[in-house]
């Protein structure tokens, strides 16, 4: 679980990025959009674990390959 003692994990755009296998541009992009939500700390962004933990299980969907084995295909962003 993110949290510890009720407090929450914040994590930067950065480590964000990171975790997504993405460009930092992405990321701030999913949060300008609104599609990420953060907090905006200063000039900095900050997104919260369970966000991110909720954006990525919300992104991915499932399908059956040829085969018909069933895969997980992540959402693609423009």
């Amino acid at each position: 679980m993110s949290e510890q003692s009720g407090r929450v994990r914040f994590l930067t755009v950065l480590e964000v990025a990171e975790v997504m296998r993405v460009s930092k541009m992405t990321v701030y992009r999913l949060l300008h959009s609104g599609e990420l939500p953060g907090v905006r700390v200063g000039r900095s962004f900050r997104v919260p674990q369970d966000a991110l933990d909720a954006y990525l299980r919300s992104s991915a969907t499932a399908f059956v390959d040829d085969e018909g084995s069933a895969r997980r295909e992540e959402r693609r962003t423009s």
